[in-house]
């Protein structure tokens, strides 16, 4: 971590990898390409300074993360120190949890048939297999 205050900050996609939230700075990047980042509720670029105070908004799949930067690093350290780095806020915490809820209430979004087909619809679906 770096708590030194001439260093003026560090690159975004930098700071996401140093943080954890991807496992390679190269994600991090295809991910600020992709619109999935907001820095203080605007579009960023990888190159984007990222400074002590900022509110991030990231996107991973349906994982949706606010948070705010506590500190900076550019090199990537354990998950302890990693966690040093940011402070998600209350809000987001109680978002996540209450998506997490949902998903656990219907089944994982997983639509399950209640029995198995029969003959003529398993030759039904091999059709359709063979069409594709």
């Amino acid at each position: 971590m770096t708590d030194n205050p001439t260093t003026p900050g560090v690159r975004a996609d930098v700071w996401l990898w140093a943080a954890r939230f991807f496992k390679t700075r190269s994600l991090a990047k295809q991910a600020i390409d992709g619109g999935k980042i907001e820095v203080n509720d605007a579009a960023c670029k990888p190159a984007k300074v990222v400074q002590v105070g900022d509110t991030l908004r990231i996107v991973r799949g349906e994982e949706r993360l606010v948070c705010v930067v506590v500190a900076l690093s550019a090199k990537r350290g354990p998950a302890p120190e990693a966690r040093k780095l940011y402070a998600e806020t209350d809000a987001s915490i109680a978002e996540r949890e209450r998506q997490r809820e949902d998903r656990r209430l219907t089944g994982g979004a997983l639509l399950r048939p209640d029995a198995r087909p029969d003959k003529r619809a398993r030759r039904l679906i091999q059709d359709l297999k063979k069409t594709l």
